[in-house]
């Protein structure tokens, strides 16, 4: 069965602080009439540092959305290689023997996507299938795992690199000052992850089942406005509570592979902010602390939208504490709204290589 290895992270050098975002949301915007609500949202996020591709003082500065976009390809292609090949040794292959690339992202577009320079400049074979997914935002961590495991189960002793590339400080819109996106501004970081899954491995998460579901009429609850200026990003206050009704597709998916998604021995989730971990734990009935890697990203990244998901099950990996055997849930959330969910069996080796941490690129 297919077997998602231990991902590599990294997040850029550029790290502001959650007092600093607090002080320059007071300066920049003193006369705003809810600012204190906003200060009070900020802070409850429970996000203590996140790290950018800019300096602060480039990031606050639009320049229009060509220039924008322009920073989101030159950082990718800066970042990108380090990530994937740490990746690929940790999964023991290399770049030739890859058989897909999916690559997710929703804060910058190219066309052709960087799949293709990624061949080009990578050592990728030409024939290696190009799968990008640029829409699905957040949750595209989770649904680039389960295409992945797909792929593999269509096409036996295949494998697959996954490429997370989140740059959301380039969405800052300083024009916008609705309260939800002051709590936008003080919530995302940036992060680029990889992972490869291979069709066959005795290291890494074996996956077993995956599903998704999308809650009905919400579709414009976590959205984009595209105007001239760029992406314009909307978060609907009804959002966090979502938890309620995506906790029984957790259950149901878990259940249609006999397992009880209430008693897993690992999770996996994405952590979008506070509630939606605290809610899930309340609905699905799981200890706080078994989401500790989750909200451990939150709290140090930010929300890093689609590498969300690989950041904390690399943390996951480097802690050591998951037994051969355990069997464990994925999640992503994302706009829809949209969950991805995988099911996966911990598979560890006598001697395990230690992963890298997260580098600061």
């Amino acid at each position: 069965m297919p077997v998602l290895c231990c991902p590599a992270v990294a997040v850029p050098e550029h790290t502001i602080t959650l007092e600093e975002t607090l002080e320059l949301a007071e300066r920049i915007h003193a006369d705003h009439d809810e600012l204190p609500l906003a200060l009070k949202l900020i802070t409850n996020t429970g996000v203590a540092t996140r790290q950018l591709v800019q300096p602060i003082e480039e990031t606050l500065r639009h320049p229009g959305f060509e220039e924008r976009n322009s920073v989101y390809v030159r950082e990718a292609k800066a970042r990108i290689p380090d990530v994937v090949d740490r990746a690929l040794k940790q999964a023991g292959t290399a770049a030739d023997e890859i058989d897909a690339i999916i690559y997710v992202s929703c804060t910058g577009f190219t066309m052709p996507s960087l799949t293709a320079w990624m061949i080009n400049a990578l050592g990728f074979r030409h024939d290696v299938r190009q799968i990008p997914i640029a829409q699905l935002g957040c949750a595209a961590g989770g649904a680039a795992i389960n295409r992945a495991h797909d792929f593999c189960l269509a096409h036996p002793g295949s494998d697959v690199l996954i490429v997370a590339c989140e740059f959301c400080s380039l969405c800052y819109q300083p024009d916008d000052v609705t309260v939800g996106n002051l709590l936008c501004n003080g919530l995302f970081g940036d992060a680029v992850a990889a992972a490869v899954v291979r069709s066959e491995g005795d290291q890494g998460v074996r996956l077993e089942r995956n599903g998704t579901r999308l809650v009905p009429g919400t579709e414009d609850w976590i959205a984009y406005a595209v105007k001239s200026t760029g992406f314009h990003f909307l978060l609907d206050r009804r959002v966090p509570g979502t938890m309620e009704q995506l906790a029984p597709a957790l259950r149901a998916v878990a259940a249609e592979h006999d397992w009880d998604a209430t008693d897993l021995d690992f999770y996996v989730i994405h952590a979008g902010g506070p509630r939606i971990l605290d809610d899930l734990s309340h609905f699905l009935d799981v200890e706080p602390g078994k989401f500790d890697h989750s909200r451990a990203t939150l709290t140090e990244h930010g929300n890093i939208a689609s590498a969300v998901v690989l950041d904390a099950l690399r943390r996951t990996w480097e802690s050591g504490t998951v037994a051969h055997g355990a069997r464990g849930l994925i999640a992503g959330f994302g706009p829809g709204i949209t969950a991805e969910i995988t099911l996966g069996t911990w598979l560890t080796r006598s001697s395990t290589p230690t992963p890298e941490p997260a580098t600061a690129h």
